[in-house]
């Protein structure tokens, strides 16, 4: 036993094993933070969606910036029925 923790004065070759160890751990606790804590909450981060505010659609964003004043009538008009075109109508015949 005292061959392997003395080889030739130094450390033996079973030092090269503690970095395949600790890459073990590392990667078993992150496999266990991912499966329970981190899928709980919806990641480390949240995703991309999330961060986004709530009403942030186009057409949300176009009314916004109509009522805000950024935009006249015409150019409120003219992009809104090339939105409708693209994204559709929330309700048929309803009011935008």
């Amino acid at each position: 036993m005292q061959t392997l923790a003395n080889w030739d004065g130094g450390p033996g070759p079973w030092i090269l094993f503690f970095p395949l160890i600790w890459a073990v751990v590392v990667t078993g606790a992150v496999t266990v933070l991912r499966r329970t804590l981190w899928r709980a909450r919806g990641g480390p981060w949240p995703p991309l969606d999330a961060r986004r505010p709530a009403g942030d659609s186009p057409l949300a964003v176009l009314g916004r910036r109509f009522a805000s004043g950024d935009i006249d009538e015409d150019e409120y008009w003219r992009r809104l029925s090339v939105l409708e075109e693209q994204f559709g109508r929330a309700r048929k015949g309803g009011a935008a």
